[in-house]
């Protein structure tokens, strides 16, 4: 009787967190709504279409002259270059910050528990040494690349540097949240086999952790390259260089077509270095 009993409540003790779920998300949906000054019907009134009329009529046909695309010729390699360098600069930030922040590698698993058995001071240091990596990756990723960008600027001048270093050490964070999720979901029965067979913890990691997670290390570092294009066209509207500083002078000038040149430019740059990407890929 007891076991009918619970069976019976279970249902409506569910139900009513649904509906306190449900009703909880229509109130912040609502309220999100308001506070945001969401309103649709500003494209529809006349100031609202004029204005995007203005602005798409103008944008065509696009600017394809030589003068133009000469000029540029430089702020694209340049957007290019920052997000290449910005990408090195981010996986030589999340690597080794992703290791320590690996806590399978560094404080659990089967490459600790012998080491660690029996030595709480050292597992305290390991787990420091976890909490600190982790904690860096966190603030260096919950800063927009555009925060770090401005900080950059007023720390080394305008220019592509403060790009590069603003998507490296933005991307470096993400890179290294994902570098450790990656580490930690390799199948274990391999390194166990290493292990009983007297491997050492070196040996264990380049033999049999590293070539499980390299293929997804590849292809996730390849997708923030393909990102780091995009962020380096906007870093270009805070003084970075690069295409967004061109776009912001064209803006500035209401000469729309060349901005939709230069849109064209960055659609052309992000869908080579995805066919870039995907061939690398293919041959992992």
């Amino acid at each position: 009787m007891n076991q009918q009993a619970q069976l019976l409540t279970r249902p409506s003790h569910r139900s009513f967190f649904s509906y306190l779920f449900t009703a909880l998300f229509l109130l912040t949906l609502v309220d999100s709504w308001q506070r945001t000054g969401i309103d649709l019907r500003v494209f529809f009134e006349a100031k609202g279409r004029d204005a995007l009329w203005k602005f798409l009529t103008g944008m065509f046909p696009p600017d394809l002259s030589w003068n133009f695309l000469s000029l540029m010729l430089r702020p694209t390699l340049e957007t290019i270059q920052i997000s290449f360098w910005g990408t090195v600069i981010a996986v030589m930030i999340g690597f080794p910050l992703g290791l320590l922040g690996t806590n399978t590698l560094i404080v659990r698993g089967i490459l600790n528990e012998a080491e660690l058995q029996g030595a709480p001071v050292r597992r305290g240091l390991r787990y420091l040494v976890y909490v600190l990596a982790r904690g860096i990756l966190s603030l260096f990723r919950c800063i927009p690349e555009f925060v770090w960008a401005f900080m950059f600027v007023r720390a080394v001048g305008l220019g592509p540097f403060p790009g590069v270093l603003a998507i490296g050490v933005a991307y470096g964070g993400m890179l290294g949240k994902v570098y450790s999720e990656i580490f930690e979901g390799v199948n274990y029965r391999p390194l166990e086999a290493l292990q009983s067979i007297g491997a050492n913890k070196l040996q264990i990691f380049f033999y049999g952790w590293f070539p499980q997670a390299l293929p997804n290390f590849v292809s996730y570092t390849l997708y923030r390259w393909e990102c780091a294009v995009r962020a380096s066209a906007i870093l270009g509207l805070v003084g970075a260089g690069g295409l967004g500083q061109q776009i912001e002078i064209s803006m500035r000038m209401f000469n729309f077509n060349e901005v939709l040149t230069i849109l064209i430019i960055l659609f052309l740059m992000v869908a080579g270095v995805d066919y870039l990407s995907a061939k690398v890929r293919a041959l992992l």
